[in-house]
């Protein structure tokens, strides 16, 4: 099957009131797990390239490794530029065949942001290419450069609705990350914190009063952290944080039956491999072939992919709609 784009993914989506996960890949046992799981459960899926993978693992490699998948899968695949930091990486994205692009300078103002994105979907428009854009301003890690790379965020910023209209009229983009409490890393919450479903629904409606209909919404950072898989790192030798918390798993079923289209993951993915990884080399510390660590890890993810597309996005057995 060739690759399918987001907008269509979105509208049937949007239809039977699921989510497709959007799952960050960075090597051959991430893109095989994520695949093996949704062609399992007969699942869409979009596959997320970030600028940091694309520096880690070469472009072309991530290619040929999408098309060895595309090949050995019959359910809808889009592939998708996750955190696209300039025009120039995401036309480079575009030209080399993606099926649709994240432009996100939400960290400039609002004017900046809007004419950055503008010039984005002039030209991924002409090219069959969708484009996502992000409004507010996500604390956290960004340009999955993670927390010692120089861009973290403290001072995020709720999406504002009526800024929202203004922006998707304006801009031209296809669909809309927002800001609503979520947030990147392992680190996001604290105590009872919950995403801001009210400002979520706010957004929605002022949208559809708009005349913008049921307009597909992103929601970032939304890996739930599990509690089983952060102990089973510390039990293997990890040392991560007691205060290590994600998005409820509960809030995002609530995102997504409210809108949220696409759901973004991508540390639960990291997490499931560490675990996997450090288990083996606790329990076996003279184990050096590859195969025998990463087998598992791969495993481990397949497992939590299976869990989040039949759980909690609701996408399972939806791959024909």
């Amino acid at each position: 099957m060739p690759l399918t784009h987001t907008r269509d993914l979105f509208a049937k989506a949007l239809k039977g009131k699921y989510a497709i996960g959007a799952f960050n890949v960075n090597n051959m046992e991430l893109l095989q797990a994520i695949i093996e799981a949704c062609e399992e459960e007969k699942a869409p899926v979009i596959l997320q390239i970030s600028k940091g993978a694309r520096q880690y693992a070469n472009p072309v490699y991530l290619k040929k490794l999408i098309e060895a998948a595309v090949s050995l899968s019959n359910i809808p695949i889009a592939v998708h530029l996750d955190h696209g930091d300039s025009f120039e990486l995401c036309k480079e994205c575009i030209d080399e065949g993606f099926t649709s692009v994240m432009i996100d300078a939400s960290h400039e103002p609002f004017d900046k942001n809007l004419e950055i994105t503008r010039k984005v979907v002039e030209y991924a428009h002409k090219h069959n290419c969708s484009v996502e854009s992000e409004l507010g301003h996500l604390v956290g890690a960004q340009f999955d450069e993670g927390e010692e790379g120089g861009n973290y965020s403290h001072d995020g910023h709720y999406t504002h609705p009526e800024e929202a209209v203004k922006f998707v009229q304006q801009s031209g983009c296809d669909s809309l990350a927002i800001a609503i409490g979520n947030s990147h890393g392992a680190y996001k919450f604290k105590g009872e914190q919950h995403l801001d479903i009210d400002r979520l629904k706010s957004i929605k409606k002022v949208l559809m009063d708009a005349g913008l209909g049921d307009y597909p919404l992103v929601l970032h950072g939304a890996s739930s952290v599990p509690k089983d898989i952060i102990l089973e790192i510390n039990k293997h030798g990890g040392k991560m944080g007691e205060d290590t918390a994600g998005v409820p798993e509960a809030d995002i079923e609530i995102a997504r039956r409210t809108g949220c289209t696409k759901v973004n993951i991508d540390t639960d993915l990291r997490l499931a491999m560490t675990a996997a990884i450090r288990k083996v080399f606790s329990e076996n510390p003279k184990e050096f072939d590859p195969r025998k660590y990463l087998g598992p890890a791969r495993k481990g993810v397949k497992e939590l992919v299976r869990h989040k597309v039949r759980n909690v996005l609701c996408s399972s057995g939806h791959a024909f709609d």
